[in-house]
């Protein structure tokens, strides 16, 4: 089940206990006492620049994408043009699925490592999280719904793979790709692509991006997990 269903499932749940709730104050209160906290470790392991990461913590039903499947509005956003705001609005209306969404400040350069710190309940215990790939027309680094640590001080790994949204052709050209290598446009909504996700090609070389300097093979980011409470 992608995001997109999730939400429409959600809706109508999320209608009906709202009073419940905002009667349950006082519960809540002590339910966040009890909430853990993570730290989570992003390694740039590829040629690319990462835009700034969406870091979801969520129930296990949520997911940011689906491969095989037609991109999220949200998906193609990010992976166009790094812009996390869709995804954030979406999420924002599923509180009782979601447990916390981070965003990062900047450009994450090869080799480089960001740390983000999240909190959330206990039932709240998976992770994903998105970026856009740059330079190329709608790669992004993708994180799929991986198990948050159950124990305190303990540590878990994941190799975070390069996807292709689908949402827009890869045709390398710099004036259909922003950020500092090419100073193109973003989002590019006449251009549909090849309409589904996928494990991304990478550079072929083939107009303005040369494959010696961007292309990379999978994995493109180690993400370590630590729970601290």
């Amino acid at each position: 089940m992608n995001l997109l269903r999730t939400l429409f499932a959600a809706s109508a749940m999320v209608l009906l206990t709202a009073a419940a709730i905002a009667d349950d104050h006082d519960d809540s209160n002590n339910r966040n006492a009890r909430n853990a906290s993570y730290v989570v470790t992003v390694t740039n392991a590829s040629g690319t620049t990462f835009t700034p990461l969406l870091v979801v913590a969520h129930q296990p039903s949520i997911q940011l994408f689906e491969v095989g499947a037609a991109p999220s509005e949200p998906l193609a956003e990010i992976a166009e043009s790094g812009s996390t705001a869709g995804f954030e609005a979406l999420l924002a209306t599923i509180p009782d699925l979601v447990g916390d969404v981070e965003t990062t400040e900047g450009l994450l350069a090869p080799g480089a490592s960001v740390q983000i710190e999240l909190e959330a309940s206990r039932r709240v215990n998976h992770l994903s999280l998105a970026a856009m790939l740059l330079p190329t027309n709608d790669s992004f680094v993708g994180l799929q719904s991986v198990a948050l640590p159950r124990l305190r001080g303990t540590v878990r790994s994941y190799h975070a793979l390069g996807y292709d949204a689908g949402s827009e052709t890869n045709d390398e050209l710099c004036a259909n790709i922003p950020g500092p290598q090419c100073m193109g446009a973003g989002p590019s909504p006449d251009d549909t692509g090849e309409g589904y996700v996928r494990v991304s090609p990478g550079i072929a070389g083939t107009a303005d991006l040369s494959s010696s300097d961007y292309d990379w093979r999978n994995p493109v980011a180690i993400v370590t997990v630590e729970r601290v409470r």
